[in-house]
């Protein structure tokens, strides 16, 4: 995954390649590879489960900056707050757009959520371009007011100030020296980068989606003294999806993440065990009745969470799941 990504780069930058639509392809390969690096490299990294050596974990997890985006805010926003609260309105981050979309049918619901199925797969190639421009700062400053930063063990200006730096140091190598070097007019360079980041993200958010808002998996809240209904292992099988078991292609480009049930529930150990796993889970929650959504394929997820958005952008069903 690391090489996709940087042996295009080098390509790029050395211009070993001159023709346009070349050289848009390198881009389109890098996006495979960023992408890649953020599903089966830096997700197990810093869930700690890429390696016995925890050092290899921390700076395997950093990959992260490298593409753009944050390690301390990464593991704020998923291995504390999704993981501990999945699919819980106000808590998961994962299922807040901010009001442009509607992911849980706890959330407001405005007209142009009407719309939502359709326009939702172009927002969805953006995730990463808001990342990096605004999405990581305004977390931070939010995970201050929430003192949620301390639980990765250091302040809020250090933080801040490595925040900034990876930031600095992503445009410099990522925009700044392909526009010195590269053949290519400069806002064919631009152009690129920005297809990059649109296919990285479509992928994630695609692949995200299609394990937590679909028709099957429930969005849960808590009674009014906090406490949630069921506990957490049950939590997790009833919000979580696996698909495209059988797809061991895909199941190597996403890191297991096809297996988000096992992953939820074992997120310290590394998705290669991911698929045997399964096994014992889904003949569990067999014995003990409690659901196992394991029967779609990639596509077929896809399409149940555009049927889910398109009944949460037209509908008020307040006291669903």
């Amino acid at each position: 995954m690391v090489s996709m990504y940087f042996v295009p780069y080098f390509l790029i930058l050395f211009n070993v390649f001159t023709n346009p639509w070349l050289v848009l392809g390198l881009w389109i390969i890098m996006a495979f590879g960023m992408t890649g690096i953020g599903f089966s490299v830096m997700h197990d990294a810093n869930h700690g489960a890429y390696s016995k050596n925890q050092n290899v974990n921390k700076y395997l997890g950093y990959l992260i900056n490298l593409v753009g985006g944050s390690a301390v805010n990464w593991k704020i926003q998923h291995n504390v707050l999704h993981h501990t609260y999945t699919n819980v309105h106000d808590h998961d981050e994962d299922i807040d757009s901010g009001g442009l979309m509607r992911l849980s049918f706890h959330q407001k619901r405005y007209k142009i959520h009407r719309l939502q199925h359709i326009y939702a797969w172009f927002f969805y190639g953006l995730l990463t371009i808001s990342w990096l421009l605004k999405k990581d700062f305004l977390q931070l400053s939010r995970y201050k007011q929430k003192d949620l930063i301390k639980t990765q063990g250091i302040s809020y200006k250090q933080a801040y100030w490595r925040l900034v730096g990876a930031k600095i140091f992503y445009v410099l190598y990522m925009i700044v020296l392909p526009l010195i070097f590269s053949s290519q007019a400069w806002w064919l360079t631009i152009i690129f980068f920005i297809a990059m980041h649109y296919v990285s993200s479509l992928i994630l958010s695609t692949v995200f989606q299609a394990a937590h808002v679909v028709g099957e998996t429930t969005f849960p809240l808590p009674d009014n003294e906090g406490k949630m209904k069921d506990n957490f292992i049950v939590h997790q099988l009833k919000t979580t999806a696996n698909f495209a078991k059988k797809n061991r292609l895909l199941s190597w480009y996403v890191g297991g993440l096809n297996f988000q049930i096992e992953h939820h529930l074992f997120p310290n150990i590394c998705h290669v065990h991911y698929r045997k796993l399964s096994n014992i889970v889904s003949k569990t929650a067999k014995e003990y009745n409690i659901p196992y959504h394991a029967g779609k394929s990639f596509l077929s997820a896809l399409y149940s969470h555009g049927k889910l958005l398109n009944q949460l952008g037209k509908n008020d069903f307040t006291t669903v799941n």
